[in-house]
């Protein structure tokens, strides 16, 4: 038997975020990053909608892309105070990645972070609060997964927080909030969820529900992606691309990732490299890696009308460069001696990340460095021949 995990109640489609003003309860705190909700009105909009309900709000802003656990800690340290009933991530999926993990530290406020990075250790949540997640970008599908991303500092290592404890109990997937999110921001979440389709449909995990909408999510980002990056006021191609990531994002809630993932959260950690734009540097040569231990790969490339695997990875290498992304991760400025200091460490790490544990194919530590150092160079991944 198996069970599917989802977002309790799902509003999606332009202006759904008036659906805050028929939540009931006291207090909420709005959890939220930088200044782009405030300065695009989303954020005096939402507390309006919710003093309309009768709810006294208290906003958590300033959350940094790849937030830390440090962050966190102080958000819950602003909840404990407070006291809401409801805990809001609004924006960008660092803001809810980090207003997740606050909660936990709210309702366990002795919690020790170490203590969550094993996989479905995160202890019962809603004893206090329940969790609203509203995103302003198109990729993660944060708000109906049990997954927060939270960052290490001190260790310099990205850690997938994974529980279905996690999954929040209201999600709001409204295309107008994404409107004003800049063109380089749209690549990169929307290759994210891109990345998403493909690795929840080859995972290990068998599921009906996560293979059609991955196919879905998939095909919906094919045809929207440059749309949304080159018009940026299409509303449709925003709300097409809002629900691809939601799709995305509940297909792998209920089949996981693979080592694309595990790969692109060290380079995140360590270099700053934006979560999409590393996805889409590995994701053709995982293609490639992957497609010696998997058939289904053909699959999705009869969704784009091609036949197949490595079909699909070029696909993927020409939509990354229609929509202006690297193909390299040299690109971003990291030089082969500090690349080949630390290709061991990230290597270890992607190796042990929790997503390695669901690809279809499982890699060794050689194969991971193989990856990465054809990845950084932006060549073409292919098997070392076997001498006879």
């Amino acid at each position: 038997m198996s069970k599917l995990f989802i977002a309790g109640e799902v509003f999606h489609g332009p202006g759904s975020l008036e659906e805050l003003k028929n939540i009931k309860g006291k207090k909420a705190v709005i959890v939220t990053g930088g200044s782009s909700m405030r300065k695009s009105g989303t954020l005096d909009r939402a507390v309006a909608f919710l003093t309309e309900a009768g709810i006294e709000t208290k906003v958590f802003d300033g959350v940094e892309e790849d937030p830390s656990s440090a962050t966190s800690l102080k958000g819950a340290e602003v909840m404990s105070a407070f006291e809401p009933d409801w805990i809001i991530g609004l924006g960008g999926c660092s803001a809810i990645d980090a207003a997740k993990i606050m909660w936990v530290f709210y309702e366990f406020p002795d919690t020790d972070f170490d203590s969550l990075i094993k996989p479905f250790s995160v202890p019962v949540l809603r004893n206090k609060a329940k969790f609203i997640a509203i995103p302003s970008t198109s990729g993660t599908g944060t708000e109906t997964t049990g997954l927060a991303v939270i960052t290490d500092r001190e260790k310099g290592v990205k850690y997938p927080i994974v529980s279905y404890e996690l999954t929040p109990d209201i999600a709001i997937v409204d295309g107008e909030i994404c409107a004003s999110m800049p063109a380089h921001i749209t690549s990169n979440t929307g290759l994210d969820a891109l990345t998403h389709c493909v690795e929840a449909y080859v995972s290990n995990i068998e599921n009906n529900y996560a293979d059609a909408l991955a196919k879905g999510g998939l095909e919906i980002v094919f045809d929207n992606l440059k749309e949304a990056v080159n018009n940026p006021t299409n509303i449709k191609a925003r709300q097409n691309m809002h629900d691809a990531s939601f799709m995305a994002g509940l297909a792998f809630n209920n089949a996981w990732l693979g080592i694309v993932h595990s790969l692109s959260h060290q380079v995140g950690a360590l270099y700053g490299i934006p979560h999409g734009a590393s996805n889409a540097i590995f994701l053709p040569n995982v293609i490639r890696f992957n497609a010696q231990a998997t058939d289904r790969f053909p699959d999705l490339a009869k969704v784009i009308g091609k036949e197949t695997a490595e079909d699909l990875a070029q696909a993927v290498e020409t939509l990354r460069s229609e929509v202006n992304n690297l193909s390299s991760l040299k690109e971003f400025g990291i030089s082969r001696e500090d690349w080949d200091k630390n290709l061991d460490y990230i290597s270890n790490n992607a190796l042990i990340d929790p997503c390695t544990g669901f690809n279809p194919r499982v890699p060794t530590l050689e194969d991971l460095k193989m990856i990465y150092n054809a990845c950084y160079e932006g060549l073409v991944y292919a098997e070392e021949p076997v001498l006879g």
